[in-house]
Parts: C-alpha cells; sequence; structure tokens
C-alpha cells in the first residue's frame, strides 16, 4: 500500500510542476487551465484535464496555505490509493479510471451548478431581459433594482457565483481511485486520524462519501470543498470498476 508506481509518481510530479508554475504565471494561468463554468467566456475544453493538475489560488497570498493543504492531502491520497490500484488494474486501466473519474467530477458538479444557474437565467429572460443585459449583470455583478420583486438577492448572488466560479484539483480523479481501492480491496484496513481507530475500506470510503453529501446539501458558509465533484468523481469510478469487475474489458491491460 505504500509503495509508489512510477504512473503515479509521474502523476505527482505533474502536479507539482504545475503548481510552481501557478506561482510563476498567477491569475493567467488559472483563467487557462482552471476549470470555469461552461457558460462563462473563459471555459476552453481543455480545462476538463487540466484542472485536475490545478491546485489552490497561489496568486491570493491569503489563500497559499490552503493552497499547500490542498495538494499536499491530495497527492498523499494518490500515494496512499494509486499504487494499490494500478498494481490490480495495470498502468493502462488506472490511467483510464483517474482521468475518467476527474472528467466526471467536473460534468457531475457542473450539472448540479447548472440547476441553479438556469432557473435564473429563465426567469430573467421571462422577465424580458435581453441576453446582452443578462451578460451585463454577470460580469458586474449589478442588476436593476426592479428585479427585486422578482429575483432575491440570494438567487441573483449565486447566480452570479457560479458563472465566475472556478474549479481545480485533483480530488475527484482521487475520489474515483478511492472507491476502486474499496472495491477492490474491501477488507483492507485503513486508520482515522488522531484516533486509534482501524475501520475496513469498504466502510472508510462510504462513510467519507456520506460526510462529502452531507456537507453538499447542508452546505455550511465559507466551506469551498468541491462536494459535488467529488461524489462525481466516486460515481464515476464505481460504474467503471463495476463494468470491470463484469469484466468488460477483461483483456485491457
Amino acid at each position: 500500500m505504500f509503495r509508489i508506481s512510477d504512473t503515479v509518481k509521474h502523476l505527482i510530479i505533474i502536479n507539482v510542476l504545475f503548481f510552481i508554475a501557478s506561482f510563476a504565471f498567477k491569475e493567467p494561468f488559472y483563467d487557462l487551465f482552471a476549470f470555469h463554468f461552461p457558460a462563462n467566456d473563459l471555459f476552453k475544453p481543455w480545462q476538463y484535464v487540466t484542472h485536475m493538475f490545478m491546485h489552490g489560488y497561489v496568486y491570493d497570498n491569503s489563500l497559499l496555505q490552503m493552497s499547500l493543504m490542498h495538494i499536499v492531502f491530495n497527492m498523499f491520497g494518490l500515494w496512499m490509493f494509486g499504487s494499490s490500484v494500478e498494481e490490480l488494474l495495470g498502468k493502462q486501466k488506472f490511467l483510464f479510471l483517474y482521468f475518467s473519474a476527474g472528467i466526471g467530477a467536473a460534468l457531475f458538479s457542473t450539472g448540479i451548478d447548472y440547476l441553479q444557474f438556469y432557473p435564473v437565467y429563465n426567469t430573467l429572460t421571462e422577465l424580458g431581459l435581453s441576453s446582452n443585459e443578462i451578460k451585463s449583470i454577470l460580469t458586474t455583478g449589478s442588476y436593476p433594482s426592479s428585479l427585486d420583486a422578482h429575483i432575491s438577492n440570494v438567487e441573483l448572488s449565486k447566480f452570479y457565483g457560479k458563472y465566475h466560479s472556478m474549479a481545480v484539483g485533483a480530488s475527484g480523479a482521487l475520489y474515483g481511485v478511492m472507491v476502486a481501492f474499496a472495491m477492490l480491496q474491501p477488507k483492507a484496513k485503513m486508520g482515522l486520524l488522531f484516533l486509534p481507530i482501524m475501520i475496513e475500506a469498504r466502510v472508510f470510503i462510504p462513510l467519507i462519501l456520506a460526510a462529502d453529501l452531507f456537507f453538499g446539501v447542508f452546505r455550511i458558509p465559507g466551506d469551498n470543498v468541491g462536494r459535488f465533484a467529488h461524489l462525481g468523481g466516486a460515481l464515476f469510478g464505481f460504474i467503471i470498476l463495476w463494468f470491470w469487475k463484469r469484466n468488460q474489458f477483461k483483456r485491457w491491460n
């Protein structure tokens, strides 16, 4: 479980190089490679992949410590679970799982965001606002006071926030790997930080997912963790492993 495979080592190196590049190029680097809401002009198709190698927002010094923690925990998790999963699946399957889970995480979380974004967009359209007027609201954050009778400030704030949101990190891909680990080695014992308790993977991983679901639905103010991205990565990881365990890709190694 603690041996590092070449593939995992290379993924960690790429993540670290992207993190270092973030210091050099700062905000323009995030504009290019972080995952932006698809309705935003900054969105580019390659961001479905590149966001997996971005961590934190190092152009903001106040968030530097959080950014460091983000990449350290993700890379620790990749080292902890990835090598074992790759050993059991093989390099090709592991990479397919990793990138599919990461892309799936972005797709899933974007779908959840659209459920909050487009009802407001449709309401604004029904109220007679043109696409240019709506775009002005999204770019400036200001809106006519006449909207107050139809849409709450909270809804407009979420509408604006979703448009400008950025997603970064390997967490979605990592969650897919974690679920695969639990399915491949369900009785593997795992420890809880700060508690002398060992729990089997088939219990430990679902507990983490349950926590993400809870905090995703009942979001605490200030919690910027991509809970639904985690769940999306886990879901795609589960589906892929489920198919593989049914031998659909039996000869692919």
